[in-house]
């Protein structure tokens, strides 16, 4: 559909105006891959339409939530009747006790949980709740794994082990992460050496299991079970950052993948978002019964929120929720993921461009490398200009993926055969050109 006038530019020329950058989080400015973010006038099912009513398959999904779909009848009319209830009310809700009963039976390690309004807030949160249950003030994070932008969590790695982190953020003070350690991603040796020097000061350790912002990288099972291992053995706690991967790689999240390479595996802590709130602000943190009773009003650790468990949003997650726990829906959406990433894999080496990629339930990425990377310093690795253009003749040919080398990929259940032949398709005729 050609336009004299792009909508989409006009309308980030006036966005950048107002709003910093014409965007409300950064990666949607396209400054990674340079041109005009698509301005989004509507969305059902697996598509979305731009302000030139040019429609594109959606595999970013607001970034995870949309697992089902944009506009699922189910949820559409959950959140219908709720919004004609009342907005908000700051009280208690049957609700909210429905929606954290729901989630803490699909993810046993946990028996109570608080509601926030996001994965920001819950990582933050569940960082002082694990420095609170401890009284240690160290935490362990890894290169390559984001948690939000909470200030203690927005450091790149030190000059070496025994010195802690750099803040990668104007207006974090270095005191402020004097006390994150950073360390190399699946690196088991230098995880053993941190334990030795810091094991009576840390905290936590606090990790993606499967790393959805170095593109899709998962710890192997072997650092798995020795994060696991080292935590147990020095009291530290090992929070596991679900807000990407809970609900969206498997019905108990990645802890459940885990579970079934390393016996009785769980972590201390989980932090959710995304797929728990439908696409509405909601998120979560829960833990065993006696670490969250430290929390306030129980105990002496402070959190609160106005909009925590807000009433249209747990009836979105709930809602979310009651559809992917169905007999067959994740194995349904892991072939489609599959048959996708084996695609693009065919079209590729047909092509003869280097390309390797991966996916565990919903979620899925790739790189333009031969080998699947282990850690942040080999992502890195990646040919930038070859996935910019990839990623625009993606976009010219309506395939909508992340805007950035470094971010994973969904599919949702409403993703076609179709879909996913589409897009294959459209890949191939662009390797060809690379």
């Amino acid at each position: 559909m050609t336009h004299t006038t792009d909508l989409n530019h006009t309308l980030f020329e006036r966005a950048k105006q107002v709003i910093p950058g014409g965007v409300n989080s950064p990666v949607r400015a396209f400054k990674a891959v340079g041109g005009t973010p698509r301005f989004v006038k509507r969305a059902q099912g697996a598509y979305f339409w731009d302000a030139n009513e040019q429609r594109h398959i959606d595999y970013i999904g607001s970034w995870g939530p949309m697992i089902l779909g944009h506009g699922h009848p189910a949820v559409v009319q959950a959140v219908q009747a709720a919004v004609l209830e009342g907005f908000s009310y700051g009280a208690p809700t049957e609700r909210e006790v429905a929606l954290a009963e729901a989630i803490l039976q699909l993810v046993p390690s946990m028996d109570m949980v608080r509601l926030v309004s996001s994965g920001t807030e819950a990582a933050m949160s569940a960082i002082r709740l694990a420095r609170g249950a401890t009284g240690r003030s160290k935490i362990i994070k890894f290169e390559g794994c984001y948690h939000g932008h909470a200030d203690a969590l927005l450091v790149k790695a030190g000059s070496g082990l025994a010195t802690f982190g750099n803040p990668t953020s104007a207006g974090v003070p270095p005191e402020v992460v004097q006390h994150t350690l950073v360390l190399e991603y699946n690196n088991v040796r230098q995880l053993e050496e941190a334990f030795a020097l810091h094991g009576k000061d840390l905290a936590c350790v606090i990790i993606e299991p499967i790393a959805g912002n170095m593109n899709f990288v998962r710890a192997s099972v072997p650092f798995m079970q020795r994060c696991r291992e080292l935590c147990m053995r020095h009291g530290a706690l090992l929070v596991f950052d679900e807000v990407m991967t809970g609900f969206r790689v498997a019905l108990g999240g990645a802890q459940s993948v885990y579970a079934r390479h390393i016996p009785g595996f769980e972590p201390d802590i989980t932090v959710m978002g995304k797929v728990i709130g439908g696409g509405m602000p909601l998120a979560a943190f829960g833990a065993k019964r006696a670490v969250m009773e430290q929390l306030a009003p129980l105990g002496p650790v402070y959190q609160a929120g106005t909009l925590s468990g807000n009433p249209v949003a747990t009836a979105c997650g709930l809602a979310t929720l009651r559809e992917i726990s169905k007999p067959g829906f994740f194995e349904d959406l892991g072939r489609k993921t599959q048959s996708l990433i084996g695609g693009l894999q065919a079209a590729a080496d047909k092509a003869g461009v280097p390309f390797c990629g991966d996916s565990e339930g919903g979620m899925f990425g790739f790189f333009l490398l031969k080998d699947l990377p282990q850690n942040y310093a080999t992502v890195m690795t990646t040919d930038s200009q070859r996935f910019n253009t990839l990623f625009h003749g993606l976009l010219e040919r309506g395939v909508y993926i992340a805007p950035a080398l470094y971010e994973a990929g969904f599919v949702s259940a409403a993703h076609t055969e179709t879909d996913i032949a589409e897009t294959i398709a459209a890949a191939a005729e662009v390797f060809n050109s690379l």
